[in-house]
Parts: structure tokens; sequence; C-alpha cells
């Protein structure tokens, strides 16, 4: 089968619309990854057991089932129990979720490495434990911790198109919806993969920026 310009051309609309999907699922789920990772890193590092072991516990579970699976889960059994979501939403909470559980893991190492005098000087400032958390433990946390979560973010950029398994319309369905319509498999499949690697190639140089930046202000 020879490449066809002038099929690429009348499907190039189609597939954009697809990337277009997969960019707003990736930056929705990578902000409900971001707050949720942090949001169970805080809460593992509760001293009450009865806050932070079920919370461990999920952190594991999720990490430990396939993204797939969850879902399908939230999209197709959720609305038995009368939760129903659209295709788009439901991708977007399973990314953030199954990410989250990842970032947790780089917040509580970064919160890990704040020196334990700085939650002193807080306590001896007076400052209630909110305070100290927004004012002093996540301003030195967070920043570098950028590059490692960034890392993950473009994972969660190569793993939109699972969203196709509950019907988000994101460049995969996109290109899968074309080539089983017009049996032309090598246009559509091949501009999905240039898509990706652009997207990925571009997003590679940003994060060896961030780590280049941040290494500089940890030498400081």
């Amino acid at each position: 089968m020879e490449w066809d310009w002038a099929f690429v051309q009348e499907i190039m609309p189609t597939l954009l619309e697809g990337l277009k999907i997969t960019i707003l699922a990736t930056v929705l789920g990578a902000i409900v990854a971001a707050v949720v990772g942090l949001l169970l890193a805080i809460a593992r590092r509760s001293p009450n057991p009865v806050i932070s072991r079920p919370v461990g516990f999920f952190a594991d579970f999720i990490r430990g089932t396939p993204l797939l699976v969850q879902l399908y889960f939230i999209f197709y059994v959720l609305p038995d129990i009368g939760i129903r979501l659209s295709p788009l939403v439901a991708g977007v909470i399973g990314l953030g979720i199954h990410y989250g559980t990842y970032a947790a893991e780089v917040y509580r190492a970064g919160i890990d490495n704040v020196p334990r005098g700085q939650w002193e000087a807080a306590r001896a400032t007076n400052l209630t434990i909110r305070q100290a958390w927004i004012h002093v433990v996540l301003p030195q946390a967070i920043p570098p911790m950028i590059p490692a979560l960034a890392n993950y973010f473009i994972a969660m950029f190569k793993e939109t198109p699972l969203l196709s398994a509950i019907t988000v319309l994101e460049l995969m369905n996109q290109a899968k919806s074309v080539a089983n319509s017009s049996y032309r498999y090598i246009e559509p499949m091949t501009l999905v993969g240039v898509f990706f690697l652009v997207i990925s190639l571009i997003s590679v140089v940003a994060l060896r920026f961030l780590e280049e930046r941040y290494a500089k202000v940890d030498e400081r």
C-alpha cells in the first residue's frame, strides 16, 4: 500500500481534533494528579494510623493495578451505583488518580528532604501546622521535585491511548475510526506515531531544561 498525501490532507483535521482531546486530557489529568499526589503525601505523613494506613493501602492498590482496569471501573462500574461520568471526565479522573499515587511518592521524598530545622524554626515562630506547610515546607520541597513530576506527566501523555477503551475521542481513537472506515491504516497510524514522537521530544527538551535549572538552584 502506497502513501497517499491526499488522504493525509483529508484526515488531518480529524486527527488534530483527537490531538486536542489528548492534550486536554493530559493537562487536566496532570492537574488532578498534582493535587491528589500532594494530598496523599500529606495524609501518609499523618501521625494518626487511622488516616495514614488506609491512605497508604489505597495508594499501593492503585499503583498495583493496571490503569486500563481502573478506567473500566470508573466508566462502566460506577454507573451501577448511580455515578455517571462523561468519557473525558472519567478518563481525566482515572489518569489523575493513577498518576497521583506516583506523584505522592515524589512529594513525600521532597518533603522528607526539607531539613528538620525548618520545621523547628516554624514552630519557634508560632506558625500553625497549616502555615508551616504553606509558607515553609512546600515552597522548599516542591521546586526540586518538578523535573520528576514532569517525567510522570510525560508518561501520562503516552498512556492517553488507553482512553479510547472508554470511548474518549482522543488521537488514537480518531485514528482507529478513520482507519476502520477507510481500510487504510498506514497513514493514520503513522501520523499518530509522529504526533506522539514530536510532542514527547518537545517535552523531553523541556524536562532537561527543568533538570538543569533546578540542579543549579540546588548547587547554590
